[in-house]
């Protein structure tokens, strides 16, 4: 008989080859028989490979040392071991679908329910002891440690558990010897506190209740870290001990160190510890040797005090203040930030020495200290150098040297502010003025004694300039502050004169009709001619300027209002106007846009109110709450720059929102650049999704309207239907 191999090769059509002679064919076909029992052979030594390990998992599980359960959500057993049921001391098939706690001892029951609750919502393991009665009634103590069975519905409890009898035993014996421990280090004069390797405190002398003020009944098994150690090293030390427990590296241990502790009443005070580890057992146990050194701290702080502030003002003496400045320098070039120096020479000190003693001039260097502190930072440095001399430095400026010179130059002022109010010296008052020099530094090549020398220079500077007078070293600079200064000068003549102006730019719908307009804001300014807000709104905002600014915008977009609300063709128009974060977060916002809207009797509902996502960024709860209240009254809000900010979704659904703008930044390379055009396409779908109408900004082609229209939007502002320009310029009012 030929093998089926054989009958497919007669069968195989002829190619005109060569044919092949059968016993060629027969010999590999032979060859294929052999592979193939090899491989039948191979897959049956697999199977009783895999037989054989299963069982022996079998006989690892049932003849375990530890007792294996597995509990259901309700506490039944659904699966014990062997070695589980040996150790609870019942028959195996009796004890499934029957209740664990049954062989809990009454005393643990509530302790093993908390757990097996713990358990069950947390999801975390966790490791208990418990006392435990067998079937024929004998007590013995068990180590449970209980996980929640991975992708189990409904949830499974797996348990380990382990008979720790002996072990009791053995703690009962240790804690006789330790009893003979405890006489002596009750006896101890220094605090004694020993704790466990979970940091739980196991002894509390005497002197430890004295120092700590706690009681010993009550802080025995607490938490060390809970007890005695201030909130901010708390971390430090748990990860300590955890760090020490894994890998047996510490700082602390065999050595003397000092430290902060806490007292009952909360109160800090330094001690000076000694950690010994207990013996070699395992889990460790420590003992912490603590003195109270306040005693010696005041001692050192009041020799330290001597060498380095100047005893009438409490401030850095120059020596402190060279320290100081050396720091600052080394920090900067790590930082990148800017440092400034303020030398400070009061006016006409010595005729004030001279005619009415030294007392009343160390009364006026006291005042002029106390108000130096209270224009600074925390960060900053005040000191005195001598005489009516003192030396401001300020820290962590903007990395940008113009930008750390407005900074500088901005507190300087308010020192210059407030050194000129009155002083009151022996009963009488007193007018006085300072000259303030200002240098910068940036990094460590600048010596200190060369930075002093420049910010000296500049006092003179200011000197020569006349009385309560700042002036820069450095001129470029001097020159930029200058420059600030002008210009906050002339918006504040600005907004008082009225050299503002306000251009509109039409916004139409998908039919290319006027819908309504943005209102922007412009400076008409005497001499640089029209100055775009870029370059005017953030110091507006700066000086406060901003909310006189507002008000006259709101009360200029609410007349225009009025007007088209009079006239037919334009009556259906709406207006939007944008909204500084500032603006909006000032408490009398809201109840002056109420009192402009109800003057001028404009229709709030054409009234768009525009404000960027940095609003959002600080008190959501009463952003949302200003903006329901005006909601409430018929004003619409519409979130511009949507996507280039803070950009959560999680705060839309809180806001009373009416539109989202897409940014210019977005439609710009819409039709080349496929991140633009998706981020366009969400921000439409998501306006859809909420219930939000949608505009976008910065159209400038045809091209780029169409495709925003295809994509669901149908409003649009930008230059292809317009740029911002005078109302007569717009299509439907001229």
């Amino acid at each position: 008989m030929r093998t089926e191999a054989e009958a497919q090769l007669a069968r195989a059509p002829r190619t005109g080859a060569r044919e092949r002679p059968d016993e060629e064919v027969r010999h590999e076909l032979e060859v294929h028989q052999i592979e193939l029992e090899i491989q039948n052979e191979e897959l049956r030594r697999s199977q009783l490979a895999l037989e054989e390990s299963r069982d022996r998992y079998v006989t690892l599980y049932e003849f375990a040392p530890v007792g294996y359960l597995t509990l259901t959500g309700e506490g039944l057993i659904s699966e014990v071991n062997l070695t589980g049921a040996i150790l609870l001391g019942e028959e195996r098939k009796k004890m499934l679908r029957r209740r664990f706690d049954r062989f809990v001892t009454r005393e643990d029951k509530d302790r093993y329910r908390r757990l097996f609750v713990s358990l069950m919502r947390d999801d975390e393991r966790q490791t208990c002891e418990l006392a435990l009665r067998r079937g024929d009634g004998s007590v013995f103590h068990a180590q449970l440690d209980c996980r929640m069975a991975a992708g189990y519905k409904p949830p499974l409890l797996r348990i380990a558990l382990t008979d720790i009898t002996e072990r009791k035993r053995a703690e009962a014996a240790l804690q006789q010897s330790e009893a003979r421990k405890s006489s002596i280090i009750q006896m101890a004069l220094d605090c004694v506190v020993t704790i466990d390797h979970e940091g739980k405190i196991l002894e509390f002398n005497p002197a430890a209740e004295r120092v700590f003020g706690h009681q010993r009944v009550d802080v025995l098994g607490k938490e060390l870290a809970q007890v005695i150690i201030p909130l901010s090293l708390r971390e430090a030390h748990r990860q300590g001990l955890k760090r020490y427990l894994a890998t047996g590296e510490t700082h602390v241990i065999g050595k003397r160190i000092e430290l902060t502790a806490l007292r009952s009443d909360g109160s800090e005070f330094p001690v000076e510890l000694a950690i010994t580890r207990m013996g070699t057992d395992e889990p460790p146990m420590f003992t912490g040797f603590v003195r109270d050194i306040t005693q010696r701290r005041a001692a050192e702080a009041d020799i330290e005090h001597l060498a380095f502030y100047d005893p009438l003002t409490q401030l850095p003496n120059r020596r402190l203040l060279l320290e100081r400045l050396q720091q600052a320098l080394a920090t900067r070039t790590r930082s990148r930030r800017q440092g400034a120096i303020l030398f400070i020479d009061l006016d006409d000190f010595k005729s004030l020495n001279d005619n009415q003693g030294h007392d009343v001039g160390d009364m006026l260097l006291q005042q002029v200290a106390r108000r130096l502190l209270a224009c600074v930072r925390e960060v900053d440095t005040v000191a005195r150098l001598g005489g009516d001399e003192f030396v401001v430095v300020l820290e962590e400026l903007n990395g940008n040297p113009r930008q750390a010179a407005i900074q500088a130059e901005i507190i300087g002022e308010k020192f210059l502010v407030a050194l000129a109010q009155p002083y009151i010296l022996a009963g009488h008052e007193h007018h006085s003025t300072a000259a303030i020099g200002v240098t910068l530094f940036s990094d460590h090549r600048e010596t200190v004694d060369d930075l002093l020398k420049r910010a000296d220079l500049a006092v003179y500077q200011a000197k020569a300039a006349g009385r309560n007078k700042l002036r820069f070293f450095d001129q470029e600079m001097q020159a930029a502050v200058s420059a600030r200064a002008a210009l906050e000068a002339d918006l504040s003549s600005g907004v008082r004169e009225g050299q503002f102006v306000i251009h509109y730019q039409p916004q139409v719908d998908g039919e290319g009709r006027m819908v309504g307009a943005e209102a922007l804001v412009r400076w008409q300014h005497p001499r640089r001619g029209l100055i775009d807000p870029a370059e005017f709104i953030p110091l507006a905002e700066e000086t406060g300027l901003i909310q006189p600014l507002g008000q006259w915008v709101l009360e200029s977009v609410c007349a225009q209002l009025s007007d088209w609300s009079a006239r037919p063709d334009t009556a259906h128009l709406n207006l939007s106007m944008n909204v500084s974060a500032c603006e909006f977060r000032h408490p009398e916002f809201l109840p002056r846009v109420l009192s402009v809207i109800d003057r001028s009797g404009v229709d709030p509902h054409r009234l768009m109110f525009e404000f960027t996502e940095s609003l959002l960024l600080d008190d959501l709860q009463g952003t949302v709450a200003k903006m329901t209240a005006l909601k409430a009254r018929g004003g619409g809000f519409s979130l511009d720059d949507f996507g280039t900010g803070y950009s959560s979704l999680a705060y839309l659904k809180h806001l009373p929102l009416d539109q989202l703008k897409i940014d210019r930044s977005f439609v710009r390379d819409i039709l080349t650049d496929s991140n633009d055009a998706a981020i366009a396409r969400t921000i439409m779908a998501l306006g859809q999704s909420l219930g939000l109408a949608v505009i976008a900004e910065g159209v400038e082609t045809v091209g780029q309207r169409d495709f925003l229209a295809g994509q669901g939007c149908h409003a649009f502002q930008g230059f292809l239907f317009g740029r911002p320009g005078p109302v007569e310029a717009l299509p439907s009012t001229a």
